[in-house]
């Protein structure tokens, strides 16, 4: 690997305890270590490509999908053939049944039946079979592994993340965020990245908006308190509950424009090194998806199965344009007295991946 410090190539042995043995400085990752990719060099390039040179700051999570080397989504797989409990448990008897009916001293019928029962023998040794599978995704390296990279080796050499990270770890203080006398619109989050990345960066703020941060399922409650008439700026991930969250949403709320910014499924379902997770919550159905949210079937079958894709993994140049466009979209409607605008919000075309990335999708058509 290449020292952060005086850029020396430094083999295994010259690295030791995480020190550089030419310029003697400490560094935080060692890819023999960490895994493959984790260096110090590549996550700094990627969090100043990310925040555009210190202009925007990120989360820790959004640096984590962005530094990710390999993902990959597989969905459920049935069994396949004979359990070879089953194969025993039938093979010895029906041998025995062949010989003891059919088995002569000598002769073509004797051969027959001892061939017979050498055909069952041999039939249930070598059939194969496939065990059923759950889905599964996998990221690497994972969240805690790199928070832990992040609080614990980053910070031991650097004493602070990456220039224009913050912490969004459950422990980590709530950001500041400026205060809007007189708001214009709601921006409902949720997701927790996403929100502390609004908040360190005052976009709501610039906008004139109120942030809420709510849970998919408690969304439709979490406006009771914000005043009546602004318009609602929808933000959740490619999933099936939030496909789901809008349409609900102006059921509830019928004298509010609500806008649907969230993370389509058409944008990620077939895009190579888009992030594919599966969903251990509750999924909704392919007809409610296509009927409520007015999905294509692909997408809402696609959902249905329980894939989804995290706002987090958006590059923040790009969350910040599609929240600034979905408000002033929102504004405009409120303005022109238009009802709530029907569909997702077109997403701007997305950028390279960073240089070192790699990633696969497995359980979804790759495009």
């Amino acid at each position: 690997m290449t020292c952060p410090h005086c850029a020396a190539r430094l083999p295994a042995k010259e690295r030791t305890g995480q020190v550089c043995s030419r310029c003697t400085k400490r560094f935080a990752l060692d890819p023999k270590i960490h895994g493959r990719g984790m260096n110090d060099l590549r996550i700094r390039r990627i969090a100043a490509t990310a925040t555009e040179s210190g202009r925007l700051r990120m989360t820790v999570t959004q640096l984590w999908y962005l530094s990710r080397t390999y993902s990959s989504c597989r969905e459920a797989r049935p069994a396949r053939g004979i359990s070879p409990g089953v194969r025993w448990l039938v093979a010895p008897p029906l041998a025995l049944l062949l010989l003891s009916t059919g088995a002569l001293p000598h002769g073509p019928p004797g051969t027959i039946t001892v061939t017979a029962v050498a055909v069952v023998v041999v039939a249930a040794s070598v059939m194969r079979y496939r065990p059923a599978e759950a889905p599964r995704s996998y990221i690497s390296p994972s969240e805690g592994e790199f928070r832990q990279m992040m609080v614990g080796p980053w910070q031991a050499a650097y004493r602070k993340l990456p220039p224009g990270v913050v912490d969004d770890g459950p422990r980590a203080p709530e950001p500041r965020e400026a205060r809007v006398d007189r708001p214009e619109a709601v921006i409902l989050c949720t997701d927790h990245a996403v929100a502390v990345f609004l908040r360190v960066n005052g976009i709501p703020a610039k906008l004139k908006a109120l942030l809420v941060e709510a849970r998919p399922s408690a969304a439709p409650e979490a406006l009771v308190d914000v005043p009546e008439g602004l318009p609602v700026v929808v933000l959740h991930d490619a999933s099936a509950l939030g496909a789901l969250l809008a349409p609900l949403l102006r059921q509830a709320h019928p004298d509010r424009v609500v806008l649907d910014a969230g993370l389509p499924a058409s944008a990620v379902r077939r895009r190579r090194g888009a992030v594919h997770q599966i969903a251990k919550a509750p999924r909704a159905s392919a007809a409610d998806l296509r009927s409520v949210a007015g999905l294509s079937e692909a997408d809402a079958v696609w959902l249905a199965q329980g894939f989804w894709s995290p706002l987090a993994a958006v590059p923040p140049r790009r969350l910040e344009a599609v929240v600034t466009a979905a408000v002033r979209q929102a504004l405009a409607a409120r303005a022109a007295g238009l009802p709530s605008p029907d569909g997702f919000l077109t997403w701007p075309a997305e950028p390279p991946a960073p240089v070192g990335e790699t990633s696969r999708t497995k359980g979804a058509p790759a495009g």
